[in-house]
């Protein structure tokens, strides 16, 4: 029961420190953004592929190119309503 609790403790302070830790962070640098994703239906035989995506700096530049078109084209939607 103790070893329970002790674990519980343990988590709840992870996620606390990685909460703190993301305000600073967001506080000091640039703002960001945190996504999940998961493996596309049918690519399950590229498992080994898609994990090293999250290491793939060509990979983190696909995805920061598709945010910008994203929010330019957000941009241009706002400025159409008014």
């Amino acid at each position: 029961m103790a070893k329970k609790w002790l674990e519980a403790r343990k988590r709840k302070s992870e996620f606390e420190y990685d909460e703190t830790k993301r305000e600073f962070e967001m506080a000091i640098g640039k703002p960001f953004i945190t996504i999940k994703v998961e493996i596309p239906t049918g690519f399950e035989d590229l498992y080994n592929q898609f994990l090293n995506l999250e290491k793939d700096e060509q990979f983190h530049e696909e995805v920061k190119d598709l945010a910008k078109k994203r929010l330019i084209l957000e941009k241009r939607y706002r400025k159409s309503e008014i």
